[in-house]
């Protein structure tokens, strides 16, 4: 979809009976402002995926500058936002929730939540910290769940309700350890470590060394080994083994690519190498995963 600003908006959105799943990336033809606006009471999990941007929120009286991934939940009775994009691509994925039954799950959940769900009840306007954290590989694994989800009618309402809470508890958990992280302080160390994991992303097939990496990115070794695991929950060496492995799984579910083409594809040396690492991380062989049913439903 164009706007008269020759903008490109993609959106895709899951309903269920209370939540609303939404996933949406806007291409800008220019650097300039825009206002969004919904008029319904909503509990948001929101997470950005992708790009630079400022964001202003009239009911929370704050403004926010965004880079990279980032997550948060929101409450409010009708909100408008304005966003000031800062690069030609935003993403962003979303889950929203019915307040009554955000409430008795939240209720239930950590003394964050529990203090969120006291401010949705007396209908004020909230968000779950001041301090936005960034996505950690499980919260990022979890999405691309979502958005890859080949499960079809009841089945795939229930994965998509069980993802939806699995995400909330994942967020519940990252705010609840916010105060233990401590080593990076600066904006400009965060965006580095940013630029770091799309890099890896990039080139997972062939990834740079740690040296070559620090050496890119201005960062030194210490920093951005203590800052990546501190920022995203794992270890450069264990964000690019997932990485692999969740692609050769995809592309073995999905292609019809022999496991040795996957393997070097994935940036493995040796296909026999490839087949025990993927052993380990999923239980089955690369060559017998597309006869497994419990992997083969994943296909659709």
């Amino acid at each position: 979809m164009k706007n008269r600003h020759d903008t490109t908006i993609n959106n895709k959105s899951w309903q269920l009976e209370n939540i609303v799943i939404s996933h949406n990336t806007i291409d800008y033809s220019a650097f300039e402002k825009k206002v969004f606006k919904n008029d319904k009471e909503l509990v948001r999990l929101h997470f950005g995926l992708n790009g630079d941007y400022n964001f202003r929120c009239k009911q929370l009286n704050s403004e926010f500058t965004f880079t990279g991934h980032h997550n948060n939940i929101i409450y409010s009775d009708g909100i408008e936002m304005e966003i000031s994009n800062k690069s030609k691509r935003i993403e962003t994925f979303g889950i929203n929730f019915s307040t009554e039954y955000f409430i008795t799950i939240a209720q239930n959940g950590t003394d964050s939540l529990k203090r969120f769900s006291e401010k949705i009840l007396n209908k004020e306007s909230a968000i779950l910290s001041d301090q936005w954290m960034p996505n950690n590989f499980k919260i990022q694994y979890v999405i691309n769940e979502i958005i890859n989800c080949s499960y079809t009618n009841e089945l795939k309402n229930l994965f998509l309700l069980s993802k939806s809470i699995e995400l909330l508890v994942l967020q519940a958990e990252l705010y609840n350890n916010k105060n233990q992280t401590h080593f990076i302080k600066s904006n400009l160390d965060k965006q580095k470590l940013f630029e770091a994991k799309e890099i890896l992303t990039l080139k997972i097939d062939n990834p740079p060394t740690i040296v070559a990496l620090s050496k890119q990115i201005s960062l030194n070794e210490f920093k951005l080994k203590k800052g990546f695991k501190e920022l995203f929950g794992t270890t450069i060496f264990g964000y690019i083994h997932k990485n692999r492995m969740n692609l050769a799984k995809k592309l073995l579910l999905e292609t019809d690519k022999s496991a040795k083409e996957i393997a070097y594809e994935t940036g493995y040396s040796s296909p026999q190498y490839f087949s025990n690492a993927f052993k380990k991380e999923f239980g089955t062989s690369p060559d017998s995963i597309r006869n497994n049913s419990d992997f083969a439903i994943q296909k659709g």
